[in-house]
């Protein structure tokens, strides 16, 4: 017997709905979704829109509550190159990069993974990665309180270099800032220069 099973849970009416929807979208395109190759699509499709935003039904602040402690530490605490992959509102398209999260304890510290969990449910969402940005910024601020967080989002997005304007090599950069990272230049260059992949 495995030691380790992944098992992933579906609220299968949804998926059933989702799926019938999925059906129709391949049939208003033109294809055939009764052939070999699509199908099963309809279900893989629901149940990876499933998976994509999950986030919706998760509390990113209980993840860090789940492992606080008590540390008398006040340097910099930062997780940086985190991977993104989310999709855009505007077309549920995706947009993938890196994040990078730093903040200055006050007394009170998280579990390093916790950091790259919030990320994740923030980011398992139907989103705009400037949303994004601030609502990871926001939930470590008022659950851990520390002196500043500080969140910097560098990411692609498939909706730029898919259509539209078609510019396969644009980045976007997003950021947010609280307390010391927001008011200290000095905090703020330190945070910046630690990121620097370029330099690193």
């Amino acid at each position: 017997m495995p030691l380790y099973r992944r098992e992933d849970i579906y609220d299968e009416r949804a998926i059933e709905d989702m799926a019938a929807h999925y059906r129709a979208i391949l049939t208003a395109t033109g294809e055939d979704a009764d052939r070999e190759g699509l199908q099963k699509t309809p279900e893989r499709a629901a149940k990876a829109m499933a998976f994509l935003t999950q986030g919706m039904g998760q509390d990113p602040a209980a993840i860090l509550r789940s492992a606080l402690f008590e540390e008398d530490c006040e340097e910099m605490v930062i997780v940086r190159d985190i991977e993104v992959f989310s999709l855009c509102e505007h077309h549920m398209l995706p947009f993938l990069g890196k994040a990078h999260v730093a903040y200055l304890p006050q007394g009170r510290i998280t579990g390093l993974s916790k950091v790259p969990r919030v990320v994740d449910v923030f980011a398992r969402r139907l989103q705009v990665q400037e949303r994004l940005t601030r609502q990871i910024r926001d939930c470590i601020q008022e659950t851990l309180n520390p002196r500043g967080v500080a969140v910097v989002i560098e990411a692609r997005h498939l909706c730029m270099q898919m259509r539209g304007v078609e510019k396969q090599h644009s980045l976007t950069t997003t950021s947010a800032f609280t307390g010391s990272f927001l008011n200290d230049s000095k905090t703020r260059k330190e945070f910046m220069r630690l990121i620097d992949t370029k330099g690193a």
